[in-house]
């Protein structure tokens, strides 16, 4: 199978990441989604974010994440741009505490893809379209087996992407 190239249409480069543990494979895909400020779209707040630049005086929300330190390798806005942040051969800092199938530490062995969306909030077609693109390139790349929600590998601490992401949509446009 012909390797498809990632191909983001920007490289922001985040300082929320490292080094993932020597012989780890990276079989599983996270998706999260974010807005900044809650239930927003646009603007630069997630970059300044995921770059440790968000100013807490810009928004009264902002106080409250101030000093975090996150990131994912990928965000795909609401018309389908898609950024990275984080090279997929290094950990990214998206899933916090987390387990998938017994197995803990989620960042060690995933990729972090946010979709610019809310909760309880539809997603674009172009962000669909862009999702299902980035998985099937990551999978000429990489041993990828397993595609799960945020809320499944933390539950109870998240809830994203939320019960309107069309899960049946993104595997239909995968198979």
């Amino acid at each position: 199978m012909a390797s498809k190239t990632i191909k983001p249409d920007r490289v922001v480069d985040s300082p929320n990441q490292d080094a993932r543990p020597r012989g780890c494979e990276i079989t599983l895909l996270v998706v999260h989604c974010i807005s900044l400020p809650p239930g927003e779209f646009g603007g630069e707040a997630i970059e300044r974010l995921f770059t440790n630049r968000l100013d807490p005086e810009a928004h009264p929300y902002f106080r409250e994440i101030a000093g975090m330190r996150v990131s994912s390798h990928f965000l795909i806005r609401r018309d389908g741009e898609l950024i990275q942040f984080v090279p997929v051969k290094r950990r990214a800092w998206h899933a916090g505490a987390s387990s998938w199938r017994g197995r803990g530490r989620c960042n060690d062995f995933s990729i972090g893809v946010e979709l610019e969306g809310t909760e309880d909030g539809s997603f674009t077609d172009a962000q669909y379209s862009r999702l299902a693109g980035l998985v099937a390139s990551l999978k000429t790349q990489l041993p990828l087996r397993d595609i799960a929600a945020h809320s499944d590998v933390a539950p109870g601490r998240k809830a994203d992407p939320g019960a309107r992401f069309d899960w049946p949509r993104l595997l239909a446009a995968l198979s």
